[in-house]
């Protein structure tokens, strides 16, 4: 078996390897990076469109990889 690192370079989380899409990566990225965020300041620092941020977040949420505080999501 493979076996991955879970801290990537400089101490940060490794990316899970079960994101595949390219916005899914980008998002998980971004609120690692972030500490979280609104979708209007990932939609804002993205240059993603809100809707299309519902969509990733719904299912990096049901991948349990996110979770949602209020108005705020943060990594898992």
């Amino acid at each position: 078996m493979i076996e991955t690192d879970t801290v990537g370079p400089a101490g940060q989380a490794a990316m899970p390897p079960e994101l595949q899409s390219p916005r899914a990566k980008l998002v998980y990225l971004y609120l690692s990076t972030n500490e979280g965020g609104t979708v209007s300041e990932m939609a804002d620092s993205l240059g993603m469109k809100k809707i299309a941020l519902y969509g990733v977040l719904k299912t990096l949420r049901k991948q349990d990889l996110v979770d949602r505080d209020d108005d705020r999501f943060v990594t898992a």
